[in-house]
Parts: structure tokens; C-alpha cells; sequence
């Protein structure tokens, strides 16, 4: 069995470091009650963040589900699974049930861009414990961020996992030194799931481990999308740009794309000239690659893209370089967005004129914008329509916005007067039921009363008894 999984932490007093963080989580969750504001813990890979989800849920006596990063993760999937596990209770009928969304950062990419906006409708319905998990926080959509409460986990020092170390080290009857297991641990650099992995790969056939064979092991550790292109700017030093390249689990297309969208961290005009033509002799390659089916030019492509711009940049650059993804995939997703609400409004407005939404988008759409400008209050209200919505007949975002705010704004004023009005017919109810409940008791006390002070009925009465007997004898005695 995986060491990882066999050694995972199952409580709280098994988690190793991060101790302020981990104490954090426990207040929560013996704090949670409906409407509480949900986790978000992130930090790297490799340094416990799911595992103190699972122990939170076992310490807690809490069913626990997850939710997995997947290419199927999309809005349907999200709101079936982890919509309907928040809204319901766990399947025995007691206790709560934790939702545990892992990899949150990771929706991306999905043919359904509706994650994100999923896990916020979750996230305001939820009615049991509900935590999400990232590796890179700003990875995350804004919208996620600001409704949680976040909670980062670092790093672990490898003097914090030396012990871990050992102790594995023993349970399982491998023999291993002091230096050794320093070694593993710095080369882990705060990762206890590749510290773990790199002791069970060791001891793999032997039952002790030797300095030398730490030395030719070392940590299998893949760079991203973002160390590629800080290094090949020259942000970031590197000996092998192709190797990185390698590592980088991202196709040519795409580099280029990451590359060409942060040239303007470049200052020098003459420098990024140089790189554009690089990168447009690559470009090249790729559309020969896409055009014949002949993906062997990939690898000239991202030796031109890489290499060739590296080279034109000449070196390394000083300073701080934040690495941003390139605009161009914004820009889709917001057109994208709009596309996508320009027909739901074509559909609202004709299911409200009984017409058609191809009617209303060739004929009606100029008249009615005339229309909604004069009163857009009304319009709104009345079709429930949302930002995106209304801009697209107002042509002015602001406006747009400040209107829907308004009718959102009355609307929960609404519900509250409603709440506060049932609050006070319960309230009114229950002093009615008190009311009634004295009278009857007052109405009975004075029956009691009444019966007491009569007095018919407080006069004493013949023994009845004492009559019987004295007409019994005199009958007897009577000649």
C-alpha cells in the first residue's frame, strides 16, 4: 500500500504543522450553524490541506464528500453534487455533512465555463459545512474569494518533517539516518506527500537507506505554465529552458499564447522587436502543424518560441515580473458571457410578447431598448432581469448595475418587513393563546368560588344516615 494514503492523517492531533491555520478550521466548524460563511484553505501542493479537511470531518463525526478536479467538473456536475449534498442532510438524518471542494483554482479550462458561478450559487444556498480547497488563491474567480473566509497553509520546515519521517521509518522497519532524512525533507522543500513518496521509493527492496542513496534521488518536481515564461523572459534563471519546456504539461499553442501576452513586461523596444520575430517564425510552425496534422514541427515551434526569444531578450532581467494569462482568454470568456446573455434576454422578452427569440432579435430589439430607456425601473423589475441584461438594452453598465441593485435592494426590504411581520403575528398569536388560557383559568376559579361561597351549598346537610337509624328503632320499639 501507498505510504501516502497508509500514513495520511485521520485527526486533528495528526496533522503536522501549520498549527495556527489548523486551530482556525476547528473554530469554525464548532462554530458553523446555516448561513455561516464557508472555508477556503489554500496554500501548495503536498502540505496537508485536504487531509485536514477529512480529519476536521472525522474528528467532528461529520459524513464527509468531495469533489474532485476533473474535466467533467462543470456547472451541472457542480450544482447535482456538491449543490445537492449542502441543501441536504447526511444519510442517516443526523449530524452534518462537510462538502469538500479540492482543487477550486482548477476550473479552467472546462468546456462548461459555468463553474465558477455554480460554486457561488452553492455557496449561497448551502445549509451544511462547506469548504473549498486551491493551491493558488488568485487562481480563483473574485467572486469565489470574497464570500469566504481563507485560511493559507504554508510550507513545512523540514525540521517539522523529519519526525514524521522517522516515525514512518520505524513503523515500517527501515533503518535510515538522522542526515538522510534531513536530506529527503529539504529536497521535499515543505511537500510531506513528496517527502513520503521519496522514503517509499527508497526503501522499495531494502530495509535500510544509505547517503548514497539519497544522493542520485531527488524530487520529481514539475514546473508550470508560469516558471516557463518567467524564465524564458529572463525573469527567472534557469540551465535548460527546453527541459522546463518539457516539464510544463501545456501544448505549443498555448506557451506561445502565455509568452506573447507578457512581452510588455519588456521595456526595451528593440529587445521585444527581436522576440516578435521569434515568436512569429514559431507561429509558423504551428499553423503548418495545425494545417498538414503533422505534430513533429511542435518541437522546432517550442525551440524557436522559447529559445529564440530567450536569446532576443539577451539574459536576465532585475526586478520583480508578476506573470499574468494572456488577455486574449478573457476576452473570449467575456464575449462568451455576453453572447450567452443576449440570448436568455431574447428568450425572456419573447416568452413575455409571446413571440419568438428570433423575432424579437431582428425586429423588436431597437423599439424595445426605446422602450426600457424611459422607465427601465419598471422593466426590470416586472421581467427580472440582471445587470447583463438590462445593459444590453441601456448601453450604460453603470446604470444597468445601480438599477438592479435598487430592485434587489427592495426586494430583500421586502423580505425583511415580511419576516419581521410574521415575527409579530407569531409573537400575537402566541400573547392571544396566553390570554385565552388566563381567562379559562380565572372563569374556572370563579365557578370553584361561586360553589364555595353559596350558601345553599354550604349548609350543612342531614346525616342521612343518623335519620335511617332513628326511624329504623322507633319501628322497631313500637307495640
Amino acid at each position: 500500500m501507498d505510504w501516502v494514503e497508509k500514513y495520511r492523517p485521520r485527526h486533528f492531533d495528526e496533522i503536522i504543522g501549520n498549527r495556527e491555520a489548523v486551530h482556525q478550521i476547528y473554530d469554525w466548524a464548532g462554530k458553523w450553524k446555516a448561513g455561516s460563511v464557508p472555508l477556503l484553505i489554500y496554500g501548495k501542493p503536498g502540505i496537508g490541506k485536504t487531509s485536514v479537511a477529512w480529519a476536521l470531518a472525522n474528528d467532528m463525526s461529520w459524513e464527509a464528500v468531495e469533489l474532485n478536479a476533473s474535466d467533467q467538473r462543470t456547472k451541472a456536475v457542480i450544482e447535482k453534487v456538491a449543490g445537492g449534498s449542502t441543501c441536504t442532510g447526511s444519510l442517516s438524518g443526523e449530524g452534518k455533512k462537510l462538502v469538500i471542494i479540492d482543487e477550486a483554482d482548477n476550473l479552467q479550462g472546462n468546456a462548461d465555463r459555468g463553474g465558477a458561478r455554480a460554486i457561488v450559487d452553492v455557496i449561497k444556498n448551502a445549509r451544511q459545512p462547506l469548504i473549498l480547497i486551491a493551491n493558488d488563491l488568485y487562481g480563483l474567480d473574485a467572486s469565489i474569494r470574497n464570500i469566504c473566509t481563507k485560511i493559507q497553509f504554508k510550507a513545512l520546515p523540514a525540521k517539522s518533517l523529519v519526525p514524521r519521517l522517522r516515525e514512518i521509518c520505524a513503523l515500517e522497519g527501515v533503518s535510515c539516518s538522522s542526515q538522510s532524512l534531513i536530506e529527503i525533507a529539504q529536497q521535499a522543500e515543505g511537500d510531506i506527500r513528496s517527502a513520503v513518496t521519496m522514503l517509499y521509493a527508497l526503501s522499495v527492496g531494502r530495509d535500510s537507506i544509505t547517503d548514497e542513496d539519497i544522493s542520485i534521488s531527488g524530487k520529481d518536481e514539475r514546473k508550470t505554465i508560469f516558471d516557463l515564461t518567467a524564465a524564458t523572459l529572463g525573469f527567472r534563471k534557469s540551465d535548460s529552458l527546453l527541459n522546463i519546456k518539457m516539464s510544463v504539461d501545456e501544448t505549443p499553442d498555448t506557451v506561445i499564447q502565455w509568452i506573447e501576452c507578457n512581452l510588455n513586461l519588456i521595456t526595451d523596444k528593440r529587445k521585444i522587436i527581436g522576440a516578435y520575430k521569434a515568436l512569429s517564425r514559431a507561429d509558423i510552425y504551428l499553423g503548418d502543424t495545425f494545417r498538414n496534422q503533422y505534430y513533429t514541427l511542435w518541437r522546432y515551434a517550442s525551440v524557436i518560441m522559447v529559445l529564440g526569444v530567450h536569446d532576443a531578450l539577451k539574459g536576465n532581467l532585475s526586478g520583480f515580473a508578476k506573470i499574468m494569462p494572456p488577455s486574449r482568454w478573457r476576452q473570449m470568456s467575456g464575449a462568451k458571457r455576453v453572447k450567452s446573455s443576449r440570448e436568455q434576454l431574447f428568450s425572456i422578452l419573447g416568452n413575455s410578447m409571446h413571440m419568438s427569440a428570433g423575432t424579437i432579435r431582428t425586429f423588436y430589439l431597437s423599439p424595445l431598448s426605446i422602450l426600457v430607456k424611459k422607465n427601465p425601473f419598471i422593466f426590470a423589475e416586472k421581467l427580472q432581469l440582471n445587470s447583463d441584461h438590462l445593459d444590453i438594452l441601456l448601453h450604460d453598465p453603470i446604470l444597468s448595475k445601480s438599477i438592479v441593485k435598487e430592485i434587489e435592494d427592495n426586494r430583500k426590504k421586502i423580505e425583511k418587513e415580511k419576516k419581521r411581520q410574521e415575527k409579530e403575528a407569531e409573537k400575537a398569536n402566541k400573547k392571544e393563546k396566553v390570554i385565552k388560557k388566563e381567562i379559562t383559568n380565572k372563569s374556572v376559579e370563579g365557578q370553584i368560588e361561586h360553589l364555595i361561597n353559596d350558601p345553599e351549598i354550604s349548609k350543612p346537610k342531614p346525616d342521612l344516615n343518623q335519620k335511617d337509624k332513628k326511624t329504623s328503632q322507633s319501628t322497631l320499639f313500637s307495640f
